[in-house]
């Protein structure tokens, strides 16, 4: 019986062995990649599109109608009466708390659109991520930045930015620089 147990706990040694020998491991800066292609020039275009013109005239309505219903609350001339000032009173404090948050109103909105903007990107990315993966026979591809200490694994960069035939550039090198002495 003792030589049965012994035979199946070598047997499940040796297979969780070859099992983890198996294992392939990459890593990836999905951000990095996303970085280099070439569609990011568009989305720039656009989101600057979209601030100078959906977002700036959006800005310029709102201070307007602020403008207007001040101009109405102070009348002063008795064109308008007590009831009408109020109300105009009442729009243009809504008006004046729009345009004291617009600028975290507007942060949200561009955010919103570049990330409706990204979304096909990442997800080219990803795709391209696990045809590499699969293709090249790695088990695990973990994010870069979300392993301190991981096990020994290759960079994925320039393999997925040859399967999205995006160049990938030379890394910046640096001389290093000796201390000058003094004479």
């Amino acid at each position: 019986m003792k030589k049965i147990i012994a035979i199946f706990v070598l047997a499940a040694g040796l297979v969780s062995g070859t099992l983890q020998a198996q294992n392939k491991f990459g890593f990836i800066r999905v951000d990095e990649m996303v970085s280099l292609m070439p569609e990011l020039k568009k989305i720039d275009t656009l989101l600057t599109s979209y601030q100078n013109d959906s977002l700036s005239r959006t800005y310029t309505y709102l201070l307007g109608q602020y403008q207007y219903y001040d101009s109405v609350a102070n009348d002063s001339s008795g064109k308008a009466t007590q009831i009408v000032r109020q109300q105009a009173a009442s729009q243009r404090a809504e008006f004046l708390s729009e345009l004291q948050n617009w600028q975290s109103t507007a942060q949200q909105l561009v955010e919103a659109k570049q990330n409706q903007l990204l979304q096909p990107v990442y997800e080219k990315v990803l795709k391209a991520i696990d045809d590499v993966a699969k293709e090249k026979g790695y088990t695990y591809v973990f994010s870069r930045e979300a392993l301190l200490i991981g096990p020994p694994a290759d960079n994925l960069l320039q393999q997925v930015a040859d399967k999205l035939k995006v160049k990938v550039p030379a890394p910046a090198t640096t001389k290093p620089t000796t201390p000058k002495t003094g004479n």
